[in-house]
């Protein structure tokens, strides 16, 4: 189901670098910043909007199903028949818009009640903080990684972050497995862009429950990551920077481990250490 690579994910743009010998005009490249509208029906049923988010071109496929897996909108990947760009002729084509057919009829009217479309923050784009957990179980054991590889993660990561090498403009999403390998790796301007588009991957390879993967963010670890990593049942998530407080809340909710400050050898654990060995 993987669309075709429609637009560049990189743009250029004339800057005036200044440093010690004075401003020098050159060329320079930034990462691609467009907005994307989720569309969503059922058989025989016209699709409607969803959301728009702002976000990197690539992987749109993968970031229209993990959005509505992660928000609780479709419950897997059996619900989904079709996932293409725009449903219009050749020559109308919009590739900013991807549309969704689910096998059975959406309820657009209380999606339009409960939820609002989100734009560079999945927390507040909803209707309520009371409606942002998503219900969903407790994730499993999990594996036990050993430190060292836990440690080498963002290295790994950040060797296959092609467009933040060009660019240094974007956040990056990680599953790894517990020997250390990289499974899936997903790059886009927003934080919970890039998770929803690796587990969006995930999904419509067959892989989930991600029951024995740990994501890895090159940010932050915010509420709506860890909510959108235990609906995919991860049970690690760590990150090259802080977790927030309500995102150890949650963390401590779902039984997930979070490790923070994942750089130069070393890191943070703030939950459920058993599954790390040491």
């Amino acid at each position: 189901m993987e669309g075709p690579t429609l637009r560049t994910n990189i743009a250029s743009a004339r800057v005036l670098a200044v440093n010690g010998r004075g401003p020098v005009e050159r060329a320079d490249r930034v990462a691609a910043e467009e907005p994307m509208e989720i569309r969503v029906g059922g058989p025989l049923q016209e699709p409607g909007p969803v959301a728009v988010t702002m976000r990197t071109p690539g992987g749109d496929f993968e970031l229209a199903v993990g959005f509505l897996f992660t928000e609780g909108l479709v419950s897997g990947r059996d619900e989904i028949v079709r996932v293409a760009y725009c449903e219009l002729p050749d020559e109308e084509q919009h590739f900013n818009v991807v549309t969704v057919r689910l096998s059975g009829e959406f309820d657009h009217e209380s999606v339009r009640r409960n939820f609002y479309s989100t734009s560079s923050c999945g927390i507040c784009g909803k209707a309520s903080l009371d409606d942002v957990a998503v219900r969903c179980l407790p994730v499993g054991p999990g594996p036990i990684v050993e430190k060292d590889v836990l440690a080498s993660f963002p290295a790994t990561l950040g060797a296959a972050q092609r467009v933040f090498e060009e660019t240094g403009g974007l956040h990056a999403a990680g599953l790894f497995e517990a020997d250390g390998r990289l499974a899936f790796v997903r790059e886009d301007v927003g934080r919970h862009n890039a998770v929803d588009k690796v587990i969006g991957e995930a999904l419509l390879a067959g892989k989930l429950p991600l029951s024995e993967q740990i994501l890895l963010v090159s940010g932050r670890v915010s509420f709506e990551i860890v909510q959108k990593a235990a609906v995919a049942g991860v049970p690690i998530v760590a990150a090259v920077s802080a977790p927030s407080s309500l995102a150890l809340e949650a963390a401590e909710r779902f039984g997930m481990t979070v490790a923070g400050f994942v750089r130069d050898d070393r890191f943070n654990i703030y939950s459920h250490p058993e599954r790390v060995a040491f």
